[in-house]
């Protein structure tokens, strides 16, 4: 696999994975909470560790391809959080807004 392929997949699974905790209902993805939706906080929890696993994927993937990992300063993982919030958005507003004006409509064509 060329390096370039792997940043676009890598990419690719950040978009997926910034936007799961948004799209899905059930406690890390497996069992379904027992108030029946999940909070605002524990989705934001989701979020965050699913922004350290894609980040932990990325290491690997520098390792395998580069051999080494490269040192980063602080600024490198304040620019990689806000890319991970933006690739959220489209859940989140899913999730906030849209899912809400979807079922509204649904009853009011009822």
């Amino acid at each position: 696999m060329s390096t370039q392929t792997a940043v676009w997949l890598l990419l690719g699974l950040a978009v997926i994975a910034a936007n799961l905790p948004w799209l899905s209902d059930r406690l890390f993805f497996f069992r379904t909470p027992a108030a029946g939706d999940k909070s605002i906080w524990f989705r934001l929890l989701e979020w965050l560790l699913l922004y350290f696993l894609a980040g932990g994927i990325a290491l690997g993937v520098e390792k395998k391809s580069a051999g080494n990992i490269f040192p980063q300063e602080w600024e490198l993982y304040a620019v990689t959080l806000c890319l991970f919030v933006i690739f959220a958005l489209p859940g989140f507003i899913y999730h906030v807004e849209l899912k809400h004006q979807l079922a509204r409509a649904r009853r009011h064509s009822s």
